[in-house]
């Protein structure tokens, strides 16, 4: 007995107190390691936080006189994959992955209230703001579009930019701001044109500028036709047939559930304006009347409209293509004045 008790209490000094020393090297050693696998990360976030204050800088321009910078619009989509950089690793919050400690740092909670959150309402505001403003046509006098070839490289390189960073912060952004886009098109032209029909001596002005709208869209088509659909620039894995993605028009027509922005303008147009007339000609009165007898030359007016707004700013006229369209418009307007 004493003999085992001897060997016992050596094998406890040999085996099982060095595998609790071990043991504790062990968890230290683990601990040590999460504690830099955190702070790897923390500084990959803060680098990235400070890259990202410096493309804000460069969107935002600023400063004063000498110092004063441009605005820089290409900065818009660095500064939107810099931000889903740093969104991806605060969302790798899983066991064993990189951001999987990062909520309970001060620091990157910091990081979130004061960069990212709102850098992130800036490049949507701003993108939004420049979608909203977008003009190519020189047809409307009071138009804002651009009258150099050099401006309109520059109105279509900053669209660009701007429907690229709102695809990369969500594509439901973008596709909410292009349709909020169309959709004002369409309510301005429609009060505009009900307005004239009541008074024909302003109907070929307000018919100018609903060509001029309809060019704008027509520009808006060709450039997000002529834009693919953007990859994080941090995304790991290729999918072969992402990688060849469509361009950014698609998702616009699918959920219009339309062929061309211009076609769904005039049809959303005429469905909108044959309730107008039908009002206007059930008030009866002189507008009335003016309106059914100068109808030759609103058919006319309307049809020269359609094929003038269809056209690309800068395009010679359509003389195809569009006479659908335009017959839609004319029914929308002739047809409820009757014989």
């Amino acid at each position: 007995v004493a003999s085992l008790s001897d060997g016992y209490q050596r094998l406890q000094k040999e085996v099982i107190q060095r595998h609790e020393e071990a043991d504790e090297v062990r968890i230290a050693v683990e601990r040590l390691w999460e504690t830099v696998k955190v702070g790897r990360a923390v500084g990959r976030c803060l680098t990235m936080g400070r890259q990202l204050e410096t493309q804000m800088a460069e969107v935002n321009g600023g400063g004063s006189g000498s110092t004063a910078k441009k605005e820089d619009h290409r900065s818009m989509t660095r500064a939107a994959n810099t931000l889903l950089s740093i969104r991806r690793i605060l969302a790798a919050s899983g066991p064993g992955e990189e951001g999987e400690q990062l909520s309970k740092v001060d620091l990157i909670t910091y990081l979130q209230n004061s960069v990212l959150t709102p850098s992130e309402s800036s490049l949507r505001n701003r993108a939004q703001q420049i979608i909203r403003e977008f003009s190519m046509s020189s047809l409307a006098p009071s138009s804002n579009a651009p009258s150099t070839y050099a401006q309109s490289e520059e109105t279509k390189s900053r669209t660009t930019s701007a429907v690229l960073t709102l695809q990369l912060l969500n594509p439901q952004l973008l596709l909410a701001a292009l349709q909020a886009y169309l959709r004002t098109s369409l309510t301005s032209s429609l009060a505009s044109i009900a307005r004239a029909l009541g008074n024909l001596t302003n109907l070929d002005r307000t018919l100018l500028e609903v060509s001029a709208r309809c060019q704008n869209i027509v520009a808006l088509e060709l450039l997000l036709r002529n834009t693919k659909a953007p990859r994080p620039a941090s995304s790991e894995t290729i999918d072969a047939t992402e990688e060849e993605s469509g361009n950014l028009l698609d998702p616009l027509l699918a959920a219009l559930d339309t062929s061309s922005l211009p076609s769904f303008f005039w049809r959303s147009l005429a469905e909108g304006l044959a309730p107008k007339v039908v009002e206007l000609m059930s008030r009866g009165g002189v507008s009335a009347r003016a309106l059914k007898t100068q109808r030759e030359r609103v058919k006319e007016s309307i049809r020269d409209c359609v094929l003038r707004g269809s056209q690309a700013p800068g395009g010679s006229k359509a003389t195809g293509g569009w006479e659908r369209e335009a017959a839609v418009m004319v029914g929308s307007i002739i047809g409820p004045l009757g014989r």
